[in-house]
């Protein structure tokens, strides 16, 4: 079997936010991209799921085989539309699709989300209440603003089929945009692993102080699925 290669799809920041996961995948033999995903050329408050989508499906299919897809929150929906172009499938504090939205708050998003151009320190901290004084303040100088339109669509519920390759699911201990319990129900549904990290945040597992060793969990589950190992008993729900 050749190298596994790995497409991690980021939420609403940037693909900045798996540079930790990079790492520690790398390391463990894993070839890892990590793009941003780009507007259409009309602008962010023009840019659809669908111009997201487009992007992951060209990324996912220039990879080399055997290769996992990774999404967290936003970029779970991205990665399960995908799934049939994956070998695995590792999802982190998805954004649930229909009819797991149920779960989700509700929220009204303006067409342009001005995360970047509302960006405070205090606001990072309270969002990275589970990360490093460094890791907060390299976040507050990379969040991006987003489309609204595709965070509507997000909440409003997408269709995805059970995935037929291996589904691995991960959530926060805590987590104020996507309850922990969706993310279960989601797993079990989906007959899927499932991981419990010790995060307290929605981005803990990618950029908290547990963003290593959730990372190292989720590349030990890949390499058994992808290379034939013994998925660990831990991975599976109770």
């Amino acid at each position: 079997m050749g190298e596994v290669s790995a497409l991690l799809v980021h939420g609403a920041g940037g693909g900045w936010e798996w540079r930790i996961w990079e790492a520690v995948w790398r390391a463990h033999g894993i070839a890892t991209r990590a793009p941003d995903l780009r507007p259409c050329a009309q602008g962010i408050a023009a840019t659809g799921l669908r111009d997201y989508a487009a992007q992951v499906r060209q990324a996912i299919e220039a990879l080399p085989r055997p290769r996992a897809l990774v999404g967290a929150s936003l970029g779970r929906l991205l990665a399960a539309l995908h799934a049939d172009a994956a070998d695995a499938l590792v999802l982190v504090n998805p954004l649930p699709p229909s009819p797991w939205q149920r779960w989700l708050p509700a929220r009204d998003w303006p067409d342009v989300v001005p995360w970047r151009r509302e960006a405070r320190l205090a606001s990072s901290l309270r969002a990275l209440a589970d990360a490093d004084a460094a890791s907060v303040l390299f976040a507050f100088r990379h969040w991006r603003d987003e489309s609204g339109a595709v965070l509507r669509d997000a909440h409003a519920g997408i269709e995805a089929a059970r995935p037929a390759c291996p589904v691995l699911a991960m959530a926060s201990a805590r987590d104020d945009d996507v309850a922990p319990a969706a993310t279960r129900e989601l797993a079990a549904a989906w007959q899927a692993d499932f991981i419990a990290s010790a995060a307290t945040t929605h981005v803990g597992p990618l950029l908290g102080r547990s963003a290593a060793a959730d990372a190292a969990q989720a590349v030990a589950w890949v390499n058994a699925r992808l290379r034939g190992g013994r998925v660990q008993e831990a991975f599976t729900l109770p």
